[in-house]
């Protein structure tokens, strides 16, 4: 150990003396990496089973079922807080969660490229080796973060659906995905989710350390399987309005 990082170790104090040095090393960021998605994922599929509410269409007193979704998402808390508050302590908990995710994937490509840099052919024939959802996983990550902006500009602010109307959750998702452009955005989105979830659901339990040869047909069912279920129940929500079958 050189005098300089020496000296840089000794002057730590409190957290920075032992949870500091970890999360900035390689093995650190791949526990934030990890631990952002499952968190990550948990949304995923809660997201995705709230909005499966539109297949129920109205409820007896004529409201629709995900409007009233909505709106218990934005009543937490009842009168002991603002409207909609403890939505926005969720919704900044999802944004630190998606920034730390993305900040740990930047810094470990960075490091990886500059590792290729200096073992060019080890480094050509292990990337090789990796399967197309590895080597896509960096590109779909930049699909995803663009087609989150996007998503929150149609159906959480109205900027980009000009139908928009705050807390009308049925009408909104059907004025903006009877658009056939915007249906289609939705689906490669759908698309390159579902390889994302797949390779992160794969990869989270080596990068936690927990990996096992034994585990691994369970790993790849486990995969496999929250990926289908992600891309099928959203699929079919975008389907089933462009199609007219929810109108």
């Amino acid at each position: 150990m050189t005098t300089t990082k020496r000296a840089d170790v000794q002057a730590r104090q409190g957290w920075r003396s032992w949870l500091g040095g970890f999360f900035s090393s390689s093995i650190g960021l791949k526990w934030l990496m990890a631990l952002t998605g499952i968190g990550l994922l948990l949304y995923v599929l809660a997201h995705m089973i709230g909005n499966l509410k539109i297949f129920l269409g109205a409820s007896p007193a004529g409201e629709y079922e995900i409007d009233l979704y909505g709106e218990a998402l934005r009543s937490l808390g009842g009168d002991l807080v603002p409207h909609g508050s403890v939505l926005w302590l969720f919704r900044i908990g999802l944004i630190a969660m998606f920034a730390i995710h993305i900040y740990a994937a930047a810094e470990l490509t960075r490091r990886n490229l500059r590792a290729r840099g200096r073992g060019r052919y080890e480094a050509k024939r292990n990337f090789e080796a990796v399967n197309y959802a590895n080597r896509t996983m960096r590109w779909g990550g930049v699909i995803i973060l663009l087609f989150v902006l996007y998503h929150i500009a149609d159906l959480t602010l109205g900027w980009v659906n000009p139908s928009f109307v705050q807390g009308a959750v049925y009408d909104n998702m059907v004025a903006s995905l009877t658009r056939p452009a915007i249906a289609v955005l939705y689906l490669v989105a759908q698309l390159a989710l579902a390889f994302h979830i797949y390779h992160g659901a794969w990869s989270l339990f080596q990068s936690l350390g927990t990996s096992n040869e034994r585990y691994n047909s369970f790993r790849r069912f486990f995969a496999v399987a929250f990926a289908a279920v992600i891309f099928l129940g959203n699929t079919s929500i975008v389907l089933a309005i462009w199609s007219g079958y929810i109108s």
